[in-house]
């Protein structure tokens, strides 16, 4: 398999993993009574769905803040 193929489907499977990886671990925070939550303006972040999706479009800005969050 050429490189080229190769690097990008390492990323994505980088991506995948921690965009699944987000999900579970906020379910189970929020399961547990103790969402992970960040808010900013009018910009309020506390469900497992919109964790994921949001570490899915832009993972290099909501992967980070989720890990402090």
């Amino acid at each position: 398999m050429s490189p080229n193929l190769l690097v990008p489907l390492v990323l994505l499977g980088i991506l995948l993993v921690t965009v699944s990886w987000v999900y579970q671990d906020a379910a189970n925070h929020a399961a547990s009574g103790e969402p992970v939550v960040f808010w900013s303006g009018t910009l309020r972040l506390e469900t497992p769905s919109a964790w994921a999706a949001l570490c899915l479009v832009l993972w290099v800005f909501f992967f980070p803040l989720y890990l402090r969050a």
